[in-house]
């Protein structure tokens, strides 16, 4: 398959980029956040009915967490596609893939209907979609990067990042919409039978209209100019990812433990949060305490804190742009450091309601404000660590390995700290300071990527050079 011409490369516009990079990780992400939401709300119910609450809790993040495992996979698969066909093709073969998948978790039977069998096709299912996001953001954030002007690839570089948030609010509604029109009707922190029966399939189901609309954005992109480039002066490698690691090893760890941080960062604040938000104060023997919220109050409360999720991660671009990546990452890092430190200060169950509630709200404003400068420069930074004909197998490979690291274990080992701790999060906190103090160290071992020349040779190319002159003596 030959790429398109540089001349034909020019037809991306500004306007055509910045869409066809953030409709795409909206729906990959919204993907993601149905799923988490699920797995918080009816998972541990329909399809791990273990007998203990925490013990099915623990099972659907499992579950959950398996997704990340297949992350890196998928990086390597359609990171090999991404640097050697190019990245439009991956960029639709991988938003097509997750939303099939998605989809089908919508029809699946539960464990009443057809027993163990259902959880088994669930993992499958999520695998499915772990191996598809995989490839999914690394090709986003190319487009938006590789297609940047000069002096502005962290403010494009953000708009792959704002699906995060733009995900979250539109699957959450979703959830919010649906639980309010089908309410329990005694406890407003259970769920009724038609939502348990039905009603949680919709926003599964739904994701295939989005999946259609994003694949018609993406369908118009050509390729970028950066690969083709690199196309030309025969830079592409048959095997991407041996380059990767012969060459681009030490930027492959660095980058797994500059996202690390970012990883826990973000599930702590979006899954776990509400789960604990939304357990009871006084539960049932066994059951670690919560704050006592109605899951609707709760995730409107979310909801807000995503909001400075989606603004800071937008506002991260212009200074990374200016101060660069690393010396804002260094700062950031720093603050998640001490939040982590601070979370018994924030979350506890108060006899002061309407105090308890602001101190709650201000929890998840902060963190997800910190989440929104720490995730928005990673759009830029990660690819800039790695040349073009390697870009798209090492800033995925980098990106997914950190989701094992941080992500796929976060939700787990914070319900574990939480029930250890007989309700308190202090272990928590000390958990995501922790992997701030991992972010830090790898931060600091880092060179500045802000003058990245995109268009430069890499190493291997230099190397292939040098063998080809030996010869020729």
């Amino acid at each position: 398959m030959t790429a398109t011409t540089p001349s034909s490369a020019s037809l991306n516009t500004p306007a055509r980029v910045i869409t066809a990079s953030l409709i795409g990780t909206t729906i990959e992400f919204y993907d993601f956040y149905v799923y988490a939401t699920a797995a918080v709300l009816v998972f541990p119910q329909l399809f791990f009915p273990t007998g203990n609450a925490t013990t099915a809790l623990i099972a659907s993040f499992g579950v959950f967490g398996a997704a990340m495992v297949a992350r890196p996979i998928g990086a390597i698969v359609f990171g090999h596609l991404g640097d050697k066909r190019g990245r439009k093709t991956t960029l639709v073969l991988s938003l097509l893939v997750m939303g099939i998948a998605t989809f089908l978790i919508g029809l699946l039977p539960t464990y009443s209907s057809v027993g163990l069998l259902a959880p088994i096709l669930l993992l499958v299912l999520r695998l499915t979609q772990g191996f598809a996001i995989g490839g999914e953001w690394s090709g986003a954030a190319l487009v938006a990067t590789e297609n940047a002007p000069a002096g502005k690839r962290a403010w494009y570089g953000t708009f792959p990042q704002l699906g995060a948030p733009l995900g979250f609010i539109i699957a959450n509604g979703l959830f919010l919409i649906i639980n309010f029109a089908l309410p329990h009707p005694g406890d407003p922190l259970l769920k009724s039978e038609a939502f348990l029966s039905w009603g949680w399939r919709v926003p599964f189901l739904f994701s295939a209209v989005m999946v259609i609309v994003g694949l018609w954005v993406r369908l118009k992109l050509v390729e970028s100019e950066a690969f083709v480039a690199a196309e030309k002066r025969g830079a592409i490698r048959k095997v991407p990812l041996g380059t990767t690691f012969r060459f681009h090893w030490r930027e492959v760890v660095l980058g797994t433990f500059i996202m690390l941080a970012t990883y826990v960062l973000f599930y702590l604040m979006t899954s776990f949060t509400l789960t604990y938000g939304t357990a009871k104060v006084n539960p049932a023997p066994g059951s670690p305490g919560g704050l006592g919220f109605s899951y609707t109050d709760f995730v409107l409360m979310q909801i807000i804190g995503v909001v400075f999720f989606g603004l800071f991660t937008l506002l991260s671009g212009p200074v990374a742009d200016a101060i660069g990546r690393r010396t804002l990452l260094i700062w950031t890092t720093v603050a998640i450091i001490v939040f982590g430190l601070s979370f018994a200060l924030w979350l506890q169950p108060r006899a002061d309601l309407a105090f308890g509630g602001a101190m709650t709200q201000s929890f998840l404003i902060f963190g997800f404000l910190l989440m929104g400068v720490t995730f928005g420069p990673m759009g830029a930074l990660l690819p800039e660590l790695f040349p073009t004909n390697v870009r798209y197998t090492g800033s995925a490979v980098a990106y997914n390995v950190s989701s094992i690291l941080g992500a796929a274990l976060a939700p787990i080992i914070a319900v574990a700290l939480w029930s250890w701790a007989g309700g308190s999060v202090w272990p928590v906190g000390v958990y995501l300071a922790l992997a701030g103090v991992l972010t830090l160290i790898a931060l600091l071992l880092t060179r500045e990527t802000k003058d990245t020349d995109y268009s430069a040779a890499s190493v291997d190319e230099s190397a292939a050079g040098a063998e080809r002159e030996s010869v020729l003596i």
